[in-house]
């Protein structure tokens, strides 16, 4: 006899629930910091060969910077689909609108071959990513906290967050395989790429973008949606304009988020693009900077992300038993200070400069960690894609955008030292000290119904997913 009743609602194993979240933003980040890399390593002969270094630097970095102007738009367009369609549908436009730019840029002409036509070309792609990036991060971190069980959302919100580290290190080890393949004619620079690998070598990295793509894809087809987003939308709750509900009704949340995020994005950026240019200058340059060759800094910055990795991880259970806001105090305060000392610990030598690379790591692991949980956390589900993103990726004009090109005009200013560079960073990490100081704890906030559940009961918004 054919059983009764309607069926159950199919749910995501956590095992796929922590795949899908870290494999779209490894694969995302990927393509994203390969292009930090390339920016720093060989745009800036290939697409403004006609500047001297700083100017070809900086400008470089201003295209680099451009795709952060285009987070915004996506995180709109992008959480506007998500809120009414669904996460996953959105997920995988996002993810593969990612990967065709990236591509794309791997078969880019160069100045040499067309002029400012390539350039053009360069700034469309770019803005393409951040387009991209702009829906990616918030609807991964959803798929995470939505489908988390009881008590564990910082921890699932960690998933996605360990993208970006993940990312770095298999982008960052492409690039220092091919300049292996590839190495410099003796006698020539070894910080500086080799004819082959400015004709075709750095394509390579772009091209196998391809390749993670398409494993991204098949993983995300097979989720099913949020159990969360399935009831708000079978309950009516579905907005029609999720980007007006959420400026009218929780532009404080919008504005606290955006700074929250602030701290996190000017380390991340300092940390890599900046310092990979920082660490790469030769110490008799008009601006002076450490001067390791290419493949040793880059390794340095390597040992260093494993620290973001291992500590992203760890900061997911401290937020969920002590709370995201007492965490983020916390280790914000903990960048002011480490903001502080760039110069004396730089100081130190190669001891120092590896220090330093092990203490900014870990602390954008502890400060980046939470945030998986935190943002989604300020927003009802009906607006939660749409305000997670747009305060995620308008933090990303304030710090991410602006951060290597003011390092750049910084360390001119101090004619190689980096000091002023850390008082940058301990000033925009005080700005985020405020707005967690104005904010209130999320640990607690339910996700169905977007309002604070009964005190001492640690968030039992979604049914925990089946183990698979």
């Amino acid at each position: 006899m054919p059983a009764t009743g309607s069926a159950p609602t199919p749910v995501n194993p956590r095992s796929r629930v922590l795949v899908a979240s870290l494999v779209g933003t490894t694969i995302e980040f990927y393509d994203f910091y390969i292009y930090a890399t390339a920016a720093v390593l060989v745009f800036p002969e290939l697409f403004f060969p006609d500047s001297d270094p700083t100017t070809a630097l900086l400008s470089s970095f201003a295209v680099f910077g451009a795709a952060m102007v285009a987070r915004p738009v996506g995180a709109v367009v992008f959480g506007h689909l998500g809120d009414r369609l669904g996460r996953k549908k959105t997920l995988v436009v996002s993810l593969l609108t990612m990967g065709v730019a990236t591509f794309l840029i791997g078969v880019l002409p160069t100045y040499a071959q067309a002029g400012w036509v390539a350039t053009a070309l360069l700034v469309l792609m770019r803005l393409a990513q951040g387009f991209a990036l702009g829906g990616e991060w918030s609807g991964a971190a959803l798929v995470a906290t939505e489908n988390a069980p009881s008590g564990k959302r910082a921890l699932y919100g960690t998933f996605p967050q360990l993208g970006a580290p993940l990312g770095f290190i298999i982008g960052n080890g492409l690039f220092l395989a091919m300049g292996a393949l590839l190495p410099s004619a003796a006698g020539a620079d070894p910080s500086q790429p080799s004819d082959a690998f400015l004709v075709w070598g750095w394509r390579v990295p772009f091209l196998f973008s391809a390749v993670m793509v398409a494993i991204g894809l098949w993983v995300r087809s097979r989720l099913v949606e949020s159990e969360v987003f399935t009831r708000t939308r079978a309950a009516g709750g579905v907005r029609r304009l999720p980007l007006a509900t959420v400026v009218r009704d929780h532009g404080r949340q919008l504005v606290l988020g955006t700074f929250i995020m602030l701290a996190t994005y000017v380390l991340f950026y300092l940390m890599t693009t900046f310092s990979l240019s920082y660490g790469r200058a030769a110490k008799d340059a008009a601006v002076p900077g450490l001067g390791y060759g290419y493949t040793t800094f880059v390794l340095m910055l390597i040992f260093g992300v494993l620290f973001f990795a291992a500590f992203t991880l760890v900061s997911g259970p401290l937020a969920d038993r002590y709370g995201r806001r007492t965490t983020l105090i916390l280790t914000t305060s903990a960048i002011v200070v480490f903001g502080l000392v760039w110069a004396p610990l730089i100081g130190l030598g190669t001891f120092g400069v590896v220090l330093w690379l092990v203490l900014g790591f870990t602390l954008m692991g502890l400060t980046f960690g939470p945030m998986g949980a935190l943002l989604p956390e300020l927003f009802p589900t009906s607006v939660r894609y749409t305000g997670s993103g747009i305060s995620y990726n308008v933090s990303s004009i304030l710090g991410a955008a602006v951060a290597p090109f003011i390092a750049v005009a910084l360390w001119e200013a101090g004619d190689g030292s980096p000091r002023l560079v850390g008082l940058y960073l301990s000033a925009m990490a005080l700005l985020t000290l405020i707005a967690l100081l104005l904010g209130k704890e999320t640990r607690h906030v339910s996700l169905d119904e977007g309002e604070a559940a009964p005190a001492g009961d640690p968030a039992p918004a979604v049914t925990a997913p089946r183990e698979s």
